[in-house]
């Protein structure tokens, strides 16, 4: 299965989940158009506390679908846009992406992959259970987040569910993916 987009997602206001939507426009650095968390620094509300002048990695949320699927077998009821994501993907392996990985989706847009997720309890909130289910440990004994990847926009277009994806790794040797 070549890789697809599986849906869009966007909201104004600061909520956990995103509604879907036809289409959503991604601005050059500054991440998705009419999204709370798009702009130059940071945007979520917990970093902006911290220090909010430092550069928001974390524009665009992707998520896999298959990783909705998973948690709809375990009982869990998630569908796209539900866990905070503005991108639904299906068919990539975003957790398996090294920093740098460039992201053509439709025709124009293009997201770099700036590292993963960190979830938070607001997941537990949404569904009882949910964060233990998206976190886990290897078999070293390191946490492995499983709740998608954070991504810049580094060049503007339209995404609509159904565009295709290209992935483009960058050269040299990978740098594996770390929480922003």
């Amino acid at each position: 299965m070549s890789p697809v987009v599986a849906a869009v997602n966007r909201d104004r206001e600061h909520r956990f989940s995103k509604p879907s939507a036809d289409e959503i426009t991604l601005v050059a650095g500054y991440g998705v158009d009419g999204d709370a968390h798009a702009g130059v620094t940071v945007q979520h509300l917990s970093r902006i506390r911290k220090d909010p002048t430092q550069p928001n990695l974390r524009q665009v949320h992707l998520i896999h679908a298959e990783l909705h699927d998973e948690l709809r077998a375990q009982g869990f009821t998630v569908g796209a846009g539900q866990m905070g994501e503005n991108i639904t993907t299906r068919g990539v392996d975003l957790l398996g992406l090294p920093r740098g990985t460039r992201l053509r989706l439709g025709t124009t847009a293009v997201v770099e992959v700036t590292g993963l997720r960190n979830p938070c309890n607001q997941l537990n909130t949404f569904s009882d259970g949910l964060l233990g289910a998206v976190l886990g440990r290897d078999e070293h004994g390191e946490v492995v987040r499983r709740a998608g990847i954070m991504g810049v926009v580094v060049h503007s277009g339209q995404v609509r569910p159904g565009d295709t994806i290209v992935v483009d790794r960058p050269a040299g040797p990978h740098v594996p993916l770390e929480p922003v």
